[in-house]
């Protein structure tokens, strides 16, 4: 063919796969369109027939396609009831007057309530206080020092039973039963720590005895009335030597270890900053501060700092103020130099002598 004529084998390839496509593209169409783009027209023959007949079967549909009659109109238009649903896409529009405002009612005159007068309701008279069915009269002892050791305390009454038990402040104790006129408990140390009034009352573990209650004194142990004011420190710290003040005395005074001050307190211990008395009576241990008034300060007559008692004539020891001062010594007795500061100062003095001497 004059189509090929002259071609590579190539080009030859390339028409014959453009032919190809050609007619596979002419198929797809006629098979999509059902060969009407490449058929005729159809013909449709009709026939009249003079006379029509009425078919043999009625129709099924006939019903449906009757208009309904004016009564079933008038029946369905009084009788539906039309329901209003907002948010629903064919619901009618509400309605409404755009013309219409709302008119408030003309205001009441106002009139003044009638006072009601109420009649207070009667207080009825308060019930008699029950007389405790436990008579507590007396307790042994009646009064204790705070910070005592645990003590033996005795109740002294009437009615009691065995079933009776003593409360301290609130607390239960353990209660033995003596006899109906006597009961003992055992009072704990804790319990009388600090000073104050403690209540006692008898009464049952139900609650429904019990007794009026008394009162137990703590009161707050004798402590020495006097001011620590220095020391005499010997080697070994023995006989060591600690001086005191007194408020009804000018002049202060010392005492030793195991010494009895103001016949009640023995001097227990003595250091540079407190000194330690113990009560021969009762045992307790007190400690008694070094007085430091505060720097530049002094107990002369006048100042804020003399503290009471102590007689303002008299200056207490103060380091920061004259650090070579000995508390207990007069400053006019010659002071201990130890060896090493004397050849120390025996030497300054030749340095002196020789720069005296050197000079023109």
């Amino acid at each position: 063919m004059k189509l090929f004529e002259g071609k590579t084998s190539a080009e030859r390839n390339k028409i014959i796969a453009a032919i190809v496509l050609g007619v596979m593209s002419l198929g797809s169409l006629w098979f999509a369109f059902g060969g009407s783009i490449f058929s005729r027209k159809p013909t449709v023959t009709v026939s009249v027939s003079p006379t029509p007949r009425p078919s043999a079967s009625p129709n099924a549909n006939t019903e449906d396609r009757q208009m309904p009659s004016q009564d079933e109109q008038d029946l369905a238009y009084v009788n539906t009831e039309i329901r209003y649903t907002p948010g629903s896409f064919n619901a009618p529009d509400a309605g409404r007057n755009i013309f219409a405002f709302y008119e408030p009612p003309p205001p009441t005159p106002y009139v003044a309530p009638i006072p009601v007068v109420r009649t207070p309701t009667p207080i009825p008279p308060p019930d008699p206080t029950p007389t405790p069915v436990f008579y507590a009269g007396d307790v042994m002892p009646q009064s204790v020092y705070a910070g005592s050791k645990a003590f033996r305390l005795e109740v002294n009454g009437d009615r009691f039973t065995p079933d009776s038990r003593i409360y301290f402040n609130g607390s239960e104790l353990p209660t033995t039963f003596v006899s109906p006129q006597k009961l003992v408990a055992e009072i704990p140390a804790s319990f009388i720590a600090g000073e104050g009034q403690r209540q006692i009352i008898v009464q049952t573990p139900d609650g429904r005895s019990y007794s009026n209650q008394v009162m137990l004194n703590v009161q707050a142990p004798p402590r020495p009335e006097f001011q620590y004011i220095g020391m005499i420190a010997r080697r070994g710290s023995n006989n060591d030597t600690a001086y005191f003040q007194d408020k009804d005395k000018k002049e202060p005074f010392g005492a030793r270890l195991n010494d009895i001050v103001s016949g009640r307190f023995r001097v227990f211990s003595i250091s540079s900053s407190e000194v330690v008395f113990e009560d021969r009576e009762l045992g307790f241990r007190h400690k008694v501060p070094l007085y430091r008034p505060a720097p530049g300060q002094s107990a002369a007559v006048g100042r804020p700092s003399s503290p009471v008692g102590v007689p303002n004539t008299y200056t207490p020891y103060n380091p920061a103020v004259n650090p070579q001062e000995i508390p207990g010594i007069p400053n006019n007795i010659p002071r201990y130099v130890p060896p090493q500061q004397r050849q120390q100062t025996d030497k300054n003095d030749d340095d002196d002598d020789d720069d005296d001497n050197d000079k023109p």
